[in-house]
């Protein structure tokens, strides 16, 4: 098969969920033979088209800030949408993959699908309906329209969890239309990383699961892009409140973004600058490293659309503690009581679901609470579900049946 696939932002020069899923489906892709072509922003130097691990990648548009004042640049989206036709239509794809944020080169990618006779699959990574209000204000009328546009021109759709194919459901698109293919996780490179800063971890020597707290050199972490609706503040303040039940309590907050002066502020005003640890951007290996070396992650988004996060977290044998959320898909990860807490967006109820996870052990016996042990272990065999081999299998499927009816179609069409 010959496969394109779509998204403005290209691992590993930008590192995220999407970009991340894109790289491991297409270099196994690209492993098992399979010509494979990846569309995006040109984040690198030199050529415009470059070979990477087996893939071809394409420099449509030169770089550009993604995101302007915290939010996703609604003219770098448009730009890479217009300079994306060109270079795509040049080709004949058996497949095109086209991740459907920031929705402007769904367009173009249904063009060239038409024009080419070559079917497009759209990525759904999360739906936002509403929220474009709380996103854009009034403005979000606009963001909510051109979504629901992407959602009736899609014929055939891929959703990354059950939580995005509900949502995407309630746009109007059939069930019979989506498909579900969840994102994934190197569960055996995440198993090679050893705990940054703690002694080796009890549990299975496969797995290096932490069914102990001891030597852990952090008690909370957090990892993610900082900004407004990760409600990392809300942590800090949760972590003020968690002092005197752990005097030597320690958090480290992981990540990057528009929202990290005001964090930091904020661990000066609460009086946490000494507890709270901002870590800044780490390398993948430090990141797990760091996850290993913790006793509980905590993920208190708004609004996420799969969160890959939990998953590397349960890799490391870490329970979760995550927050009610109409817009965060990560709540339908962590099983309550189980491999973690699901709580209300408040300082108080995230200071409460990680005294749980940490205390596990003396409020076993509480309802809902398992000890600590147990949910870590229950983490990890929950993460083994979400190796990218069996994602893998699941998108050469459907990418298979597609071809099918692509060939039988055109063996169809009048000479």
């Amino acid at each position: 098969m010959k496969i394109a696939f779509v998204y403005d932002a290209v691992y590993p020069w930008v590192k995220g969920g999407a970009e991340m899923r894109i790289h491991e489906l297409g270099k196994r892709l690209a492993a098992r033979g399979d010509e494979v072509h990846l569309f995006g922003i040109k984040w690198w130097e030199g050529e415009d088209v470059l070979e990477y691990e087996g893939m071809t990648l394409h420099g449509v548009c030169k770089a550009r800030d993604l995101y302007v004042g915290g939010k996703r640049s609604i003219s770098e989206a448009l730009l890479f949408a217009a300079k994306l036709f060109y270079p795509l239509r040049k080709e004949n794809f058996d497949i095109i993959d086209v991740s459907v944020f920031p929705y402007f080169s769904c367009f173009t990618v249904k063009a060239v699908s038409v024009l080419k006779k070559s079917p497009a699959v759209y990525t759904w990574h999360e739906v936002w309906d509403d929220y474009w209000y709380e996103y854009l204000g009034r403005a979000g009328f606009f963001g909510k329209m051109v979504e629901y546009a992407v959602a009736k021109i899609s014929a055939d759709n891929i959703a990354v969890s059950d939580w995005t194919k509900k949502r995407l459901e309630t746009l109007g698109v059939p069930e019979d239309k989506i498909k579900v293919v969840s994102n994934g996780i190197d569960l055996k490179r995440i198993s090679g990383i050893e705990a940054k800063g703690c002694r080796a971890s009890a549990g299975t020597e496969r797995c290096r699961v932490s069914v102990e707290q001891e030597g852990k050199r952090y008690d909370v972490i957090f990892a993610g892009r900082l900004i407004k609706e990760k409600n990392v503040g809300v942590l800090i303040k949760a972590v003020a409140l968690l002092k005197d039940d752990f005097p030597a309590l320690r958090c480290c907050i992981v990540g990057d973004g528009p929202e990290k002066a005001a964090l930091e502020k904020l661990a000066d005003e609460t009086g946490m600058q000494e507890i709270v640890e901002f870590a800044g951007f780490q390398e993948y290996e430090a990141l797990i490293g760091k996850i290993k070396a913790s006793k509980v992650f905590v993920l208190p988004s708004s609004r996420e659309g799969f969160g890959m996060v939990v998953i590397e977290a349960f890799a490391c044998g870490v329970p979760v503690v995550t927050v009610k959320e109409k817009y965060n898909a990560a709540q339908g990860l962590v099983e309550d009581g189980v491999d973690g807490f699901i709580v209300g967006l408040g300082e108080r109820e995230i200071a409460e679901g990680v005294k749980r996870v940490i205390k596990g052990d003396e409020m076993k016996g509480d309802e809902g609470n398992s000890s600590y042990g147990e949910m870590s272990v229950s983490a990890f065999l929950k993460a083994e579900k979400y190796g990218w081999d069996e994602a893998f299998v699941k998108i050469l499927s459907h990418y298979g049946k597609l071809t099918e009816i692509k060939t039988k179609i055109r063996k169809n069409l009048p000479k």
